[in-house]
């Protein structure tokens, strides 16, 4: 679930600073030594449910602090409230539309494919 600061909704439940444990690594993959030397990757964890999150998306701590509670919160919000939790109404809604998409795509190849081979049947 990777859909920080795509959400329309903010009735999501809050998180209490005192329920985090906050670290911050040396982040992986591509840069280098920019990626090497500094630790700025966040590793957020609420305690209470034991979700992890880990962010490196930028390379500013506080913009990684931020995602990462804005991630969290949407995952903790998803653990407590289940199906009724908004981020998974708005994950299902996507994935209708996506699916929706993809059906007509299917139409629309079908319909160019019966109108070459009329085509073909009209030539000859």
């Amino acid at each position: 679930l990777q859909a920080a600061g795509k959400k329309n909704s903010f009735n999501l439940l809050g998180l209490n600073e005192a329920e985090l444990e906050e670290q911050f690594v040396r982040g992986d993959g591509p840069g280098g030594q920019a990626t090497n030397k500094t630790n700025n990757c966040v590793v957020l964890k609420h305690i209470p449910s034991g979700i992890v999150v880990k962010c490196h998306q930028t390379r500013s701590v506080e913009q990684n602090r931020k995602l990462a509670r804005e991630i969290l919160q949407e995952k903790v919000d998803l653990f407590y409230k289940g199906e009724d939790s908004d981020v998974f109404k708005e994950k299902k809604a996507s994935e209708k539309k996506k699916q929706e998409k993809k059906r007509r795509a299917k139409e629309n190849l079908e319909r160019k494919k019966h109108f070459k081979e009329m085509q073909q049947l009209d030539k000859k």
